[in-house]
């Protein structure tokens, strides 16, 4: 009966310390990862069994958020934070005078520009710290679609190679894009400068606009305020700390799950106050190979991930 017993013992550890490469191997397989060496097969999986454990204890104590491998697994949140958030931000300070707000419009209970035809699909960022000028970029489809055109797919790669104010892959303001598409009469269509991931030389054509914009707005810093602008204006442009969204796989993501410190812009579509966790519909830039077909939740009436902190839209021209 020892002997048995020190087999079973056996077994379990062999199972134990298999199985994080075996999960390991279905990751590869499932994202077309490739490494270029051993050594980085071996320190790619030891991240992953690291990131496994955390996110253990993310599943522990969360109720309501869904978390999971995801292609960013085999990344340390150091090396997340520098491929895919944004590492450097220009100065951002707004005047109380500068914020605009909006009478109260006894919105729905549940409202989601999707469903009429205000967004484009998901897009990818990819290796660029350019969420900033996807931000901006979407919210200007969806502003120049609901001032009466057709929805335009614009290029987010003029505003990273031609904005003067901020700093392309390095990171930047969404405001800041809208003054830049401003001044330079539109922004071009993507088929016209398409995306490279990549920072480079401004090739603007003047002859190739998509849409054209003529002013922004900051909307004030409170959610219901947010949400009247959500339902009477556009998809909004905000701004949010996205550090721990990197094993996000669905569910509400709460605010005691996330931080305070912008890093990352994203797109406000909707929300849906009737759920038992009420929470706002974000389009994000990382491909629908991430989150709920590219999206997250972030909960109600709390400044999950601070989204309350820097929101802004376009003015149609």
């Amino acid at each position: 009966m020892k002997s048995l017993i020190i087999c079973l013992a056996l077994v379990y550890i062999a199972t134990c310390v298999l199985l994080p490469h075996e999960q390991f191997i279905e990751f590869i397989k499932n994202y077309g990862k490739e490494y270029n060496s051993d050594q980085e097969f071996v320190y790619r999986l030891n991240v992953f069994k690291q990131n496994l454990k955390k996110i253990e204890q993310l599943k522990r104590n969360s109720n309501v958020t869904i978390f999971g491998v995801t292609k960013f697994s085999d990344l340390t949140p150091e090396e997340f934070k520098e491929i895919y958030l944004m590492k450097n931000l220009p100065p951002r300070v707004v005047h109380p005078s500068e914020y605009t707000y909006y009478p109260n419009v006894n919105g729905p209970a549940s409202f989601d520009w999707r469903n009429k035809g205000g967004v484009t699909a998901v897009k990818n960022q990819e290796q660029c710290g350019s969420c900033w000028a996807f931000s901006a970029t979407e919210n200007i489809e969806s502003v120049y679609k609901l001032a009466g055109h057709s929805i335009p797919t614009l290029g987010p790669q003029q505003i990273v190679d031609c904005d003067p104010y901020d700093y392309g892959c390095g990171g930047g303001w969404p405001y800041n894009a809208f003054k830049y598409v401003i001044g330079a009469g539109g922004q071009d269509m993507e088929s016209c400068y398409p995306y490279t991931a990549q920072d480079g030389t401004c090739n603007f054509q003047s002859n190739c606009i998509g849409a054209k914009i003529g002013s922004y707005q900051n909307i004030a810093t409170d959610e219901t305020q947010i949400q009247n602008a959500l339902v009477s204006v556009a998809p909004l442009s905000i701004c949010v700390d996205a550090s721990s969204w990197s094993s996000y796989q669905g569910g509400v993501m709460t605010a005691d799950n996330c931080g305070d410190g912008i890093d990352h812009c994203v797109q406000l579509v909707g929300y849906d106050s009737t759920a038992s966790t009420p929470y706002w519909i974000v389009r994000n830039s990382w491909g629908t190979d991430w989150g709920i077909s590219g999206y997250i939740y972030l909960q109600m009436g709390q400044n999950t991930c601070a989204m309350d902190n820097d929101v802004t839209t376009a003015v149609a021209a």
